[in-house]
């Protein structure tokens, strides 16, 4: 048995967390949780290498890691009057992690949630879970290249929340 087909096993009898079966493979948890989605929803590709799903999920995580720190940096490019309120570290909820959280001028606090590439509706959905763990005036903003068209659709029928694309150029210097 290869370690496409361990990892799959493994996901399926439900009997080590995703912590373990990452720990066991030397892979991140997120790779795991990937496969797990895609094992769970039924859309795994079998003709895809475990090595390719995990070399994927691992790239992506890492650009939303690389977006995460440059937006901290630079924070009031996103919106102006902007403090980031979290210690400079994901907040963990009950909802999950939030990327980055804030105040904004007027002080609300703002949900940030950063997406490599194109938003799909399951980010709209996060990013909504995470604002629903605070009891005070919130708002979110989804940032990604671009968005699902039901994500466009959907911001229209919640005012507290904002839809912010990137975008990014290389300059190289000798």
């Amino acid at each position: 048995m290869n370690n496409k087909e361990e990892i799959i096993k493994l996901i399926k009898e439900r009997e080590l967390s995703t912590i373990e079966i990452a720990d066991k493979f030397q892979i991140s948890p997120e790779s795991v949780r990937a496969i797990k989605a895609h094992v769970t929803m039924g859309t795994y590709d079998e003709t895809k290498s475990t090595d390719e799903i995990i070399e994927a999920v691992e790239t992506t995580f890492g650009l939303e890691r690389d977006m995460q720190l440059a937006l901290r940096a630079n924070i009031t490019q996103l919106e102006k009057g902007l403090l980031i309120i979290d210690d400079n570290k994901e907040m963990i909820t009950d909802a999950g992690r939030i990327d980055i959280l804030a105040k904004d001028n007027q002080g609300n606090t703002v949900v940030i949630e950063l997406k490599a590439g194109k938003a799909k509706p399951e980010s709209l959905t996060q990013l909504l879970a995470y604002m629903g763990t605070f009891n005070e005036p919130i708002r979110g903003i989804l940032v990604a290249s671009d968005f699902h068209e039901k994500i466009k659709y959907a911001v229209n029928a919640i005012p507290n929340v904002t839809l912010k694309k990137y975008s990014f150029q290389f300059n190289f210097t000798d």
